[in-house]
């Protein structure tokens, strides 16, 4: 009986609590990482009880998921949209790997200057689930970013026809390494603080600071991996 009060009375106000919980668990997920946040923690810092959580996510691993899809998914989803918007703008014409860029930096950026969608202390929790080992974050990362990503590199593949997919893909890993690293890490967040008031105004200058650097890396001539792979064959033996 008490369980279907909870129920009822959760049910009669679940966009406030949900947000509640979300929130209380962004920020102590974001300073302590999954492991060392405890539900108990959440649920004092929301000022809600434990079947409410139970209610809205049903376990902490659950909760963690919620947390990441409130706002991985609306930033993925403009980013496909603005890729697509770029590409029309291109067409027929395959669109140029600086402008590729583009459409998969500005969102983030813009969701880091934004606190209503969670801001840089997002960024920093996704740059702690990203060096986490627990599987299921690895496995969720990895599946939330799955249809962003391929849409992203059958873009890179038209601009870049040369480049072979298996290479293509790990430049793609090393690109999102470079991106989290900019939007996430604390260094970079000083960095970007430290630009001029002007500078701050306008997101592209921000890009064309990184852009360059991963130009590069996108367009450099594919490495001869035989040397090292006979190598690495020779010592396993």
């Amino acid at each position: 009986m008490d369980g279907m009060v909870i129920r009822m009375a959760e049910a009669s106000r679940p966009p406030v609590t949900k947000e509640r919980i979300l929130d209380a668990a962004e920020a102590l997920f974001m300073e302590h990482g999954f492991e060392a946040t405890s539900l108990r923690a959440i649920t004092a810092a929301a000022g809600v009880n434990l079947a409410a959580v139970n209610y809205h996510f049903g376990s902490k691993e659950e909760l963690f998921q919620a947390v990441l899809t409130r706002r991985l998914d609306p930033m993925n989803q403009e980013r496909v949209d603005l890729l697509t918007r770029l590409e029309q703008e291109a067409a027929p014409e395959p669109l140029p790997c600086d402008r590729i860029l583009a459409a998969m930096f500005m969102p983030a950026l813009k969701l880091a200057r934004d606190p209503e969608r969670g801001g840089k202390d997002f960024l920093r929790l996704l740059g702690r689930a990203y060096a986490d080992p627990a599987p299921f974050i690895r496995k969720f990362l990895a599946e939330q970013y799955a249809v962003m990503i391929a849409r992203f590199k059958s873009a890179f593949g038209r601009a870049l026809p040369d480049l072979p997919p298996k290479e293509l893909s790990w430049r793609l890993h090393f690109i999102m390494g470079a991106l989290s690293y900019t939007l996430a890490g604390t260094d970079a967040l000083r960095l970007i603080a430290e630009l001029t008031p002007a500078e701050t105004a306008n997101d592209e200058l921000l890009l064309h600071r990184l852009a360059p650097f991963l130009l590069a890396g996108l367009q450099s001539p594919v490495p001869d991996l035989s040397d090292a792979a006979r190598a690495l064959d020779r010592g396993s033996r």
